[in-house]
């Protein structure tokens, strides 16, 4: 694999709401941090309360080693919230600019 662009999925743990909260800056500053060096395009949680994740990344070296070191940086991984994830290359067949995030 060495798409420019992939997705990432997290299925995080039972609870998440709360037991996320004392890594959560952390993983926040993750985030910003990817994005702003151009790595990291697009990244939310899913689900109400959320029960996962989805990040989208973009390299033309090879997006899903950016995807890779993303997760083992991760304090949310390092702290056993994520139960599983899964990075895949994407084949985008169309887009638009999105709204402004809510962070």
């Amino acid at each position: 694999m060495n798409a420019p662009i992939c997705t990432m999925t997290y299925e995080y743990v039972d609870g998440m709401l709360e037991r996320r909260k004392p890594h959560r800056e952390d993983h926040l500053a993750l985030v910003r941090r990817f994005a702003d060096e151009g790595g990291l395009a697009i990244a939310g949680a899913t689900g109400d309360p959320p029960s996962g994740a989805l990040f989208v990344f973009e390299s033309e070296g090879g997006a899903e080693a950016v995807a890779e070191a993303f997760r083992d940086a991760d304090p949310y991984v390092d702290a056993g919230l994520v139960v599983e994830s899964k990075i895949e290359p994407w084949t985008v067949v169309a887009s638009r600019s999105l709204a402004a995030p809510q962070a």
